[in-house]
């Protein structure tokens, strides 16, 4: 028998229990902005512009500084003029780095998920406890800034561990956006109880689509769009979550807004068939029409 995550069972889409989003909309749309803060001249500085350079990397490190001094104003901007709630995917280091774009986001009533401390660092390798400690101290902060702790979490880097479900459960978080193995929530079991976990994009999400596999900012919109019409065209027949991610340092640089602007024109046409929430709210919905299944218990 090959190794498993013992996390859930699969499942046939087409073998689902009927429910549907509200007011009987087939398809729920929801964007992730990755607002994130990374070190100094040390290691760990993400997704590398200048592979191979030497710290202090001036160059890395300020191309990611622009998504938070430039590219997220930008982007709220956008999304105001849409009349769109962002779920922004926060590292906690961002409360001392940028408060006033935290403020900006918090003044929207944008969703704050759990992102970690920093993307200079990941979960995958820690200790159970050192990542115990990684996560109570960023859930510390996000619940000092923000009056309450976040409902659900992103790995940094998108790099969990093998107990971190465990851990999130443990530690009061609803959801996870950590698997994207599906089109609809999904419930996982864990050492804590069931643990929701809310689809999330891996191919229409910026830096694999932009950086690894070199689409440009029109292939993307394309792309996103051919996407959402199908998803829309299959929503139909059941309820599907179509979300998209994007990171303020890639998508908020302005040849790349002006595409994305394109994207959220075409999808905003739709809004008699379409539920523009955020992935807390996806969670909330299905958790409250869909219950857990009776081995998503304890093991």
């Amino acid at each position: 028998m090959l190794p498993s995550h013992d996390r859930f069972p699969y499942s046939a889409i087409v073998s689902r229990p009927t429910f549907s989003w509200p007011e009987g909309r087939g398809l729920a749309f929801y964007v992730a902005v990755c607002v994130e803060s990374f070190a100094y001249n040390a290691a760990g500085l993400g997704t590398p512009l200048t592979p191979g350079h030497s710290h202090p990397n001036n160059f890395n490190w300020s191309w990611r500084e622009y998504g938070n001094r430039v590219g997220s104003w930008r982007l709220i901007e956008l999304f105001d003029a849409f009349q769109l709630p962002m779920t922004v995917l926060l590292n906690s280091a961002c409360y001392e780095h940028c408060p006033e774009l935290v403020a900006a986001h918090r003044a929207r009533g944008d969703e704050i998920v759990g992102h970690g401390r920093t993307n200079s660092e990941n979960q995958n390798g820690l200790s159970r406890e050192d990542e115990r400690r990684l996560l109570r101290e960023a859930t510390d902060a996000f619940r000092r800034h923000e009056g309450k702790a976040p409902r659900g979490w992103m790995s940094p880097g998108a790099n969990a561990n093998v107990c971190t479900e465990d851990l999130l459960a443990q530690e009061g978080y609803r959801y996870t956006l950590d698997w994207p193995m599906d089109d609809q929530p999904v419930w996982m079991k864990t050492e804590a109880g069931p643990l929701l976990s809310v689809p999330y994009p891996h191919e229409l999400n910026d830096i694999p689509a932009m950086i690894f596999h070199d689409s440009t900012a029109r292939d993307f919109t394309d792309t996103s769009i051919d996407n959402f019409d199908e998803m829309l065209r299959q929503s139909e027949q059941q309820p599907l979550v179509f979300g998209i991610t994007v990171h303020n340092f890639i998508a908020g640089q302005p040849f790349r807004l002006k595409q994305f602007r394109r994207l959220l024109e075409h999808i905003t046409r739709h809004r008699d068939a379409v539920w523009f929430t955020t992935a807390g709210a996806i969670a909330d919905h299905y958790a409250s029409v869909v219950p857990p299944p009776s081995d998503a218990r304890p093991g």
